[in-house]
């Protein structure tokens, strides 16, 4: 059986990606933003509807920051934010001097807790320190309860920062992830459902805001002859070739999904007869997500000696990659002094869960090698 090595989430190409990237060189159009990044941004726009205005950036964490800052966060204030993320997601609020407050998940869909949410806005108001900001998160592509955190956050007039990062292309009554929030964001690293080597989107309601975003992107400069800034400005302008990328990744971002969704249904027949595992997927039919990554949750069997670290090591002696979840923030020593409110859900998920193989380029024979492999873990 061959060796080769197994990614969980490799680098997707469509085919297309070099006849945009030559248009571009020929065009000698090499430099931060162009006409590419235009094109994206329409791809981009056109795909998620709603009316929503896209400013494509060097990465998702630039969104991240820019959303920041545009929600109004400064030096000394308290943002929201889940604690079962990427640091990424929790990084800008200390670049901006800001506090975090960390919230535990919900077993439905993993993602920001109500319950804990709403306690935590109460408990920080009567500590005299209102939240600014409400981050939440799309895990692994499943949406968080919409309806549920858009109540609470209307209800304490805190705007929400929705993190898209893993969520392109899934969605919630047919409405597509990344437009619920005050503002949203996407990333296009290349793990990615799709990529541009590198990049990130912010998701604005209006025109306004996003051309504001494309000023702070492109170092805050004044209308003037010279260069004038009266802004603190950043170089966070997604690079035309990056664009280029993403113009063939949006010609196959569907089908994408679509295998990514069948590798989920791969796993879940796979796992059907093992009563020690959980697969990670939506709870009910108005949630549709992309699948970016299948994650298991393995019930410890001391009888047995099953456990997500077990299956793990397995996997990685027959060179098929698999990880833990994200470790909760809460409990990263960069984040540890600030405050969390919960309990111990995005622990234990942490504790018993792990990411399989997942690419939308998996073959057949990968498939049977990985099928072969955790049967035999689990006989």
């Amino acid at each position: 059986m061959s060796k080769k090595p197994i990614y969980m989430s490799s680098i997707h190409q469509g085919g297309t990606e070099n006849y945009y990237i030559q248009q571009a060189l020929t065009d000698n159009a090499l430099s931060t933003g162009g006409e590419n990044v235009n094109q994206f941004e329409n791809q981009l726009q056109g795909y998620l509807g709603n009316q929503c205005h896209v400013a494509a950036l060097s990465s998702g964490t630039a969104a991240i920051h820019l959303g920041l800052i545009l929600l109004g966060v400064q030096a000394g204030d308290e943002v929201i934010c889940q604690s079962m993320t990427f640091s990424a997601s929790a990084n800008p609020i200390l670049y901006q001097g800001a506090t975090p407050v960390f919230i535990d998940s919900e077993d439905e869909t993993w993602n920001l807790c109500p319950i804990a949410l709403e306690k935590a806005i109460i408990d920080r108001i009567a500590k005299g320190k209102k939240p600014k900001v409400i981050i939440a998160v799309h895990l692994y592509g499943v949406p968080y309860q919409i309806e549920a955190i858009h109540a609470i956050a209307n209800q304490y007039s805190i705007p929400v920062l929705e993190d898209s990062a893993e969520a392109l292309g899934s969605s919630y009554k047919d409405q597509k992830c990344g437009t619920f929030g005050d503002i949203g964001i996407l990333s296009f690293n290349g793990n990615k459902i799709i990529t541009t080597s590198g990049g990130g989107a912010l998701i604005a309601k209006s025109e306004e805001i996003k051309n504001k975003t494309i000023f702070y992107a492109t170092q805050s400069k004044d209308n003037a002859p010279h260069y004038q800034h009266s802004y603190v400005g950043y170089n966070y302008k997604m690079s035309n070739i990056c664009a280029a990328v993403g113009q063939g990744q949006m010609e196959v971002l569907e089908q994408h999904i679509l295998s990514r969704r069948a590798i989920h249904d791969f796993y879940l027949e796979l796992f059907d007869a093992i009563p020690d595992v959980k697969v990670y997927q939506v709870p009910n039919e108005d949630f549709y997500a992309n699948c970016w990554l299948t994650v298991i949750i393995i019930q410890p069997n001391e009888n047995k000696g099953f456990s997500n670290e077990g299956l793990q090591y397995f996997l990685e002696k027959e060179n098929i990659e698999a990880r833990p979840l994200w470790k909760p923030l809460h409990l990263q020593p960069v984040f540890e002094k600030y405050p969390y409110y919960g309990g111990k859900v995005a622990e234990n998920l942490f504790n018993q869960g792990l990411c399989l193989p997942s690419g939308s380029n998996l073959t057949n024979e990968e498939k049977d090698r990985i099928y072969t492999v955790i049967k035999e873990y689990f006989k």
